[in-house]
């Protein structure tokens, strides 16, 4: 079989979906509609603004034509006001708008931002197992950022000069109709121009999105993994590879920019043709007494402001074919179905006594590939279970099934004789203590970290905690003990700090369902024994499956489960495994 280059691994894109359906830019009205109202007035200031710029030309051809061969100063003079009043008005109505748009941007940026992180956290694990963080990452930031800005000042300024194009028409119409006859010429060629290069412009801003996607997905987990880089020695395949990615970026960029730079050179080319056109069409009619000055200078400033919304449209629409892309992938995100969610009319499940039932149970992660198959067993309340077994035989798998983190395949889970995928995932979830190999920090205090789980607990409460499962030791050695701030994922801890700062947050948060998944992997034998008196306080009185290759730490437990094969191939206490001489019995063995 053809192995992957690790190079091409980074540089797999996205499925180029289909041609950009309007249902999505209908559905992203949902979020202008909220602030409907100031976008109407933001939109009406426009109009009045437009339209007083719109008389500039009328006064000049007033001026031309009348007053200044009348050389009537009184009347130059009001002309002249009236021309200063326009531009003013004009100017105000268009600064109170752009910043009534500003706040309107960032409140749309706001209210998206905060639809996608809450569904983010909604969906499964499966979900992050399946997909870069990196390409997660920039949907949430960057996306965000530029498709709002469409949706809002794009929005209105589309809608705007629309509306002005209209005006400029009128008042060219009503100042001449032969010469702007003449400026319409131009628009049959403008139309074909523009559907032309939207059929190349879309894909190639489509593929710019994909290979900035690659790009950030690669640079996070870069970012991550530099300790691991720099113990492999990697770090000149790992620039290859981010150059790779980078000069990919950089060509679909520069292919993408080629039809956008094109837009406007093209709409102004047309613009130059038409406005030669004018004059020299207005200079015959002139020579022959069928125009005048006042009207060729009018038609010909309406001329410009009649290419400049065209202008301006196309700019908005490369701005908007390049941000379909964006949109398109942030409703993917909200699209995305949260498999694991309450069940209409789910119930809370009440305080756990902790019995705990598997009933024919089987789960797969990929379908056809089943990791457990008619698995079960019953827990009694206060039980301590102990599962081991070899790598990858679904040790983990079944606690993360009891914290319903997965759907089954097949089978039930009871929790004190209640179906767990009948009551509400917080009822259940909150009242569990899940402990992991890989603890997670978060950046902020040792005390906002231990607390995580318990908003309420006071630094007392924090404190006695710590105590118990040995971390106050350590904790209160630092520079500013509890308050010590640590960096992202712990980054200044050693992994056995980071260990026992994740047991007293799941002390302090007092379940009632116990798990500790390879919890003192990276703890030391000597501070583990230390440690076993507070793992004894946090076991009494409540049910807990503990994972460990260690076996030494599990012969106490009241039942241990050897798991193997999609299934429970032997259960018992240490003594009854040890007599029965049998996996357990080899593998325990095997460690001494």
């Amino acid at each position: 079989m053809a192995k992957t280059h690790p190079r091409n691994t980074y540089r797999v894109d996205e499925t180029l979906e289909e041609p950009f359906n309007l249902r999505h830019l209908l559905r992203a009205g949902s979020y202008i509609k909220k602030y409907g109202k100031k976008m109407i007035l933001a939109l009406t200031l426009s109009i009045f603004g437009a339209m007083a710029a719109l008389c500039a030309p009328k006064i000049t051809k007033e001026a031309l034509d009348v007053v200044i061969p009348a050389k009537d100063k009184a009347g130059l003079n009001r002309l002249l006001l009236l021309l200063i009043l326009a531009y003013g008005i004009s100017i105000l109505f268009f600064t109170i708008r752009q910043h009534i748009m500003e706040r309107t941007s960032q409140d749309i940026v706001y209210d998206i931002r905060k639809d996608l992180f809450a569904h983010l956290q909604k969906l499964p694990f499966q979900y992050y197992d399946d997909r870069p963080h990196g390409k997660i990452l920039i949907r949430v930031v960057n996306y965000v950022n530029s498709v709002c800005d469409m949706l809002s000042n794009g929005l209105i300024n589309a809608i705007l000069e629309i509306i002005n194009l209209i005006f400029i028409v009128i008042f060219m119409f009503t100042t001449d109709v032969k010469l702007s006859l003449v400026v319409i010429t131009g628009v049959p060629v403008l139309a074909v121009f523009l559907f032309w290069i939207k059929a190349h412009q879309r894909k190639a801003w489509r593929l710019v999105s994909n290979k900035n996607s690659n790009l950030n997905a690669y640079l996070q987990e870069n970012i991550v993994g530099a300790k691991i880089t720099q113990i492999f020695a990697r770090e000149e395949e790992n620039a290859a590879i981010f150059e790779d990615l980078s000069n990919d970026c950089r060509k679909t960029w520069m292919g993408a920019v080629r039809y956008t730079n094109s837009v406007w050179p093209g709409i102004d080319s047309i613009s130059v043709f038409v406005r030669g056109a004018i004059l020299v069409v207005g200079l015959l009619l002139f020579v022959e007494g069928q125009e005048t000055l006042g009207a060729i200078v009018a038609i010909s400033s309406y001329a410009s402001r009649f290419w400049q919304p065209i202008m301006n449209l196309g700019n908005i629409f490369n701005n908007f074919i390049n941000n379909m892309a964006y949109l398109e992938r942030i409703f993917e995100t909200i699209d995305e179905p949260v498999e694991i969610k309450d069940k209409e009319g789910a119930t809370d499940i009440g305080r756990i006594k902790g019995e705990v039932e598997f009933q024919h149970v089987s789960f797969s992660y990929e379908e056809g590939k089943e990791v457990l198959h008619d698995v079960s067993f019953k827990v009694r309340p206060g039980q301590s279970i102990a599962l081991v077994g070899p790598t990858g035989a679904g040790k983990s798998t079944i606690v993360s099934l009891i914290s319903r983190f997965y759907n089954l395949d097949s089978g039930k889970i009871l929790i004190d004789g209640q179906d767990i995928s009948e009551v509400t995932l917080r009822s259940l979830r909150s009242q569990m203590g899940i402990m992991l190999q890989d603890s997670f920090i978060f950046s902020g205090t040792i005390e906002d970290n231990i607390r995580y789980g318990k908003l309420d607990a006071t630094s007392e409460e924090i404190k006695k905690a710590s105590a118990t499962v040995c971390a106050d030791a350590f904790i209160s050695k630092m520079p500013k003990g509890y308050m010590t701030e640590v960096k992202e994922r712990g980054s200044t801890l050693s992994q056995g700090q980071k260990q026992l700062i994740s047991f007293a947050r799941t002390l302090l948060s007092d379940p009632a369902l116990l798990v500790l998944d390879e919890a003192t992997s990276s703890i030391d034998v000597q501070t583990e024994r230390a440690l076993q008196k507070g793992l004894d306080a946090m076991l009494k009185g409540r049910t807990s499956f503990i994972i460990a290759h260690r076996l030494s730490t599990i012969k106490n437990c009241d039942q241990i489960m050897y798991i193997d094969h999609g299934g429970i191939t032997e259960a018992g206490t240490h003594e009854e495994l040890m007599a029965k001489k049998g996996q357990y019995y080899h593998l325990y063995m095997s460690q001494l």
